[in-house]
């Protein structure tokens, strides 16, 4: 089982996700919140293994609650944000702050149910719009200030791409615990400590 947390302050799109939730047979939902105001507290008590989060709420936004997620639980869920923001600002931020996931709340029902197991499985997600926003900051020229080898570079274009560890292995042709060595260089030379801030460093500086 899946176990899914909800934060959105919209009465009507917070029951259609849970409903969304509650139709998948493997999936749990564990709480659906109108606001993030004590989400470190519902987190320790939910345990979910996923949560929806909106961006814009009354009294701390989605984003400062991924930022204070991250701070305070020593193995953070796995964060999708859903949100009406399709501003570059907006999607850097709530990847520095920990998100591994970005969709549009024009998201399908499939779409988003996919996203929940793809994520879940190690994988990252976002919108088709959303991508092709974040793929024009790849239309510059590359830099390598951090020294990062080939296969680094290679692993991390991978991870930006939303590839679960397995698939990263099998396109770069090496084993997982491979996949898992290089992705520790490539944090260590970044200076990063999560998958949403290796990704928001190499959009920002042009690494893949």
């Amino acid at each position: 089982m899946i176990t899914i947390s909800i934060y959105d302050d919209n009465d009507s799109l917070r029951e259609t996700l849970a409903w969304v939730v509650e139709s998948c047979d493997d999936f749990w939902l564990r709480g659906a919140y109108p606001n993030c105001m004590d989400v470190v507290e519902s987190v320790k008590r939910d345990k979910p293994d996923v949560i929806l989060m909106d961006i814009d709420m009354p009294g701390r936004t989605g984003i400062e609650a991924v930022r204070l997620i991250h701070q305070y639980l020593p193995k953070p869920p796995k964060i999708i944000m859903i949100t009406v923001y399709e501003d570059t600002d907006s999607i850097f931020e709530a990847l520095q702050a920990g998100a591994i996931g970005y969709l549009l709340k024009k998201t399908s029902k499939e779409k988003i149910i996919e996203s929940i197991r793809e994520i879940h499985q190690g994988g990252a997600v976002m919108t088709p719009s959303i991508a092709l926003k974040v793929m024009t900051a790849f239309q510059q020229p590359k830099s390598n200030p951090y020294s990062l080898t080939e296969k680094e570079t290679l692993v991390l274009k991978r991870l930006v791409e939303g590839d679960s560890y397995k698939l990263i292995a099998h396109h770069c042709q090496m084993s997982i615990s491979t996949v898992q060595t290089h992705i520790v260089h490539i944090y260590q030379k970044l200076m990063v400590n999560s998958k949403g801030e290796a990704i928001t460093k190499a959009f920002r500086d042009n690494l893949v």
